[in-house]
């Protein structure tokens, strides 16, 4: 029980999701995890990674999610972003995870990998590693409506996820 006791304190504070890789610097094997999941404790949501069996969701749920299951240098990318804080109406079909090197692994369809010619400035916002809201803005420009984008950013920097220079900043290049 010390075990699945090391693993709560750890996913209780991370959305209710733990890694292999996060279990190891626990110093908790692999076969351990398995074994948990076999008993119900936890649920196998990927290729090593893992949620506590009961955990109340959240709204960041399905980002944290996306994020572990893509692994180290993940981040939350583009209108995802937006879509992350109910900004500028989006609604995109996948959540977008930007990372700078190539990802070999096999992905559920509501995750899309996309690979940023630039490196991102990378933020948490409700400890989910994140594109800025401010990139995220400018980064969808062309592909959402510059009217959802001007009205998503007087809404960021109401809620405080931009300064009053980034909206400035933004509205100029929107328009």
């Amino acid at each position: 029980m010390k075990n699945y006791d090391a693993i709560y304190e750890h996913a209780a504070d991370n959305y209710g999701l733990i890694t292999s890789s996060e279990a190891k610097s626990l110093g908790i094997p692999n076969v351990e995890l398995v074994k948990l999941a076999h008993r119900g404790r936890l649920c196998r949501i990927g290729h090593g990674v893992y949620r506590l069996a009961h955990y109340i969701p959240t709204a960041f749920d399905k980002y944290a999610q996306a994020v572990a299951m893509v692994g180290n240098g993940a981040i939350i990318y583009g209108e995802s972003v937006l879509a992350m804080h109910n900004l500028a109406l989006v609604n995109p079909a996948a959540i977008q995870i930007a990372v700078q090197s190539r990802v070999r692994k096999t992905l559920p369809e509501y995750i899309k990998v996309v690979y940023p010619e630039k490196a991102c400035d990378e933020v948490e916002y409700e400890g989910v590693p994140s594109q800025s809201v401010f990139e995220a803005i400018l980064v969808c420009k062309g592909a959402v409506m510059s009217e959802r984008l001007i009205e998503a950013v007087s809404e960021a920097k109401r809620q405080g996820l931009i300064s009053e220079a980034e909206a400035t900043t933004a509205r100029i290049e929107l328009l």
